[in-house]
This record gives structure tokens, sequence and C-alpha cells, in this order.
């Protein structure tokens, strides 16, 4: 081949650009393929956890049965918590689809999984720590814990910009975290009710039936604002699971002093119910 020629000349021309559009992009996609690795592995991680709790268990308590040494009136009946079985059946999915183009060295990682960052991964370090100081009885650091479950979820949450219909991101990647949300919005207010419990917190001379009064109207209030602002039915009809639970455990209690309580939870979810109704009115008007 003489040198110069143009058969020369298109070789090293295909070389240099091969080279141009294959180097710069493979860090980030390597970095980006990290994250989708750390986050299987984090669900794993949270999933084995959750098993050694039920099957050994650990430190030789169930996580149910730990919620009876807290007694309160939060507490919702104990069908409720088979939401976990939901939640991380979502989340399963959610790692599946976050993981397309992981085995590929050409393929990109979908935009969201850059979104959400290492917050999913926090997450699931948060969460596989929470069951550990839970079992070992640890109430104030579970606390602690549970906050930074919050925190990270709704980092997650926000960078996903999750609302309500959207093309942005699909829909199973919202719907896990607003199912998860919704449930560890509840479990934060009844985590830190059985701290206060565990240290014989006297409620500033406030009843326990006045304060949990007090925290159905927030979380009802939390939910209000969540289907205003982003239409997450997911998330709402997460607190209507949690509030109708809390009832059926009241009403089966048959304890007179507490028919506030039971009353409150059914204009709660009247509320609920009502406030999406008269959303989902005036958005089909302004349409219209």
């Amino acid at each position: 081949m003489i040198i110069g020629s143009p058969s020369h000349v298109e070789s090293l021309t295909n070389v240099i650009f091969k080279t141009k559009t294959s180097i710069p992009c493979y860090p980030f996609m390597k970095n980006q393929q990290i994250l989708q690795a750390s986050n299987i592995l984090g669900l794993v991680l949270v999933l084995t956890l959750n098993t050694l709790a039920v099957t050994l268990p650990i430190a030789g308590r169930n996580t149910g049965e730990i919620s009876d040494f807290y007694p309160n009136l939060f507490v919702p009946a104990g069908y409720a918590f088979s939401i976990w079985s939901i939640i991380y059946i979502l989340l399963i999915i959610f790692v599946i689809i976050q993981a397309k183009g992981l085995f590929s060295s050409t393929k990109k990682a979908p935009d969201y999984v850059q979104n959400i960052g290492w917050w999913f991964v926090i997450s699931c370090l948060f969460n596989a720590s929470w069951i550990l100081a839970w079992h070992y009885l640890l109430t104030a650091l579970s606390v602690i814990i549970m906050l930074g479950i919050l925190t990270s979820l709704i980092q997650i949450y926000l960078r996903l910009d999750i609302h309500y219909p959207s093309n942005k991101n699909p829909l199973l990647v919202r719907l896990p975290f607003s199912v998860y949300l919704g449930w560890i919005t509840v479990a934060t207010v009844a985590n830190v009710t059985a701290f206060l419990v565990s240290i014989d917190w006297s409620g500033f001379g406030i009843s326990p039936i006045y304060w949990t009064v007090i925290m159905i109207l927030v979380a009802a209030s939390v939910g209000v604002i969540a289907f205003w602002k982003r239409k997450d039915v997911a998330f709402v009809s997460v607190l209507i699971w949690a509030l109708v639970a809390i009832l059926v455990k009241r009403q089966n209690a048959n304890v007179p002093e507490e028919s506030m309580i039971i009353t409150t939870i059914y204009i709660a979810i009247g509320f609920l119910i009502l406030s999406a109704l008269i959303r989902m009115f005036i958005k089909t008007k302004s349409n219209g």
C-alpha cells in the first residue's frame, strides 16, 4: 500500500474515528454499569436480611412480634404488613428494568438510573440496617435509620419527578417508589411512636388518644398534598390501606374511649377520597 493513497487515508480515518467514539464514553458507561449492579446487590441484601428476620429469626424475635413490645394506638392490624410483599415485588421489577444494558459495552443505561444515582443503594443499606437495629431492640437507632430510609426515598421521588400521568419515566419505575414512600411515611410515624413508648414519654400531658388523632390527621394531610401536587393515587392508596388497618385494630380492641380515633379515621379516609375526586373533577373541567 502506498503511503498517502486514498485507501491508506481511509483506513487511518477509520482507526481515528473508532478510537474517538469508543474510548471517551467507556468510563461513563462503566460507572453506570457499576451503579446498575449495585442497585441489584443492594436489593439482594435487603431481601436476604428480611428473609433471615423471619426464618431464623434474628435475635430470636420476629419483626412483627417486636411491635407488641411497644403497645400504642397507631399500630395497624397485622395484615397491613403484608404490603411489604407488594413493595419487594415492585422493587424486584424495578432492578430488572434498570439493568438494561448492564452486560453491554455499547448500550447506555436508562437515564433514570443516573437520575436516581446512589440513593437507591443508600435506601437499601438503611433498610437492612433497620432490620438489625429493630431486632436488637435499639429503638432510638432504628428511628434514625428509618429517617434515613425516608430521606433517601424522598430524594428518589423528587429526582424521578414522580407524578401521574407522565411519559418521562416508565410506570414500573415510578410505581415502586410511590408505594414504598407511602408505606415508609406511615412506618416512620409508627417507629417514632414506638420509641416514645419505649422511653415512657408523657406526651406533654396530652393523652395518647389525642396524639393518635393528630398523627392520623397529619398522615391524611400528606396524602392530600401528594394527590393535589402529583396525582399520586398509589401513595394515597397506601395511606388509606394503613388507616383502615389501624381502624380494624382499634375496632377489635373494642375500647369505648378510643371511639374518637375510629371516628377520626373515617373522617380522614373520607377526606382523602373526597379531595381526590374534587381534584380529578377540576382537572376534567379544565381540560373540557
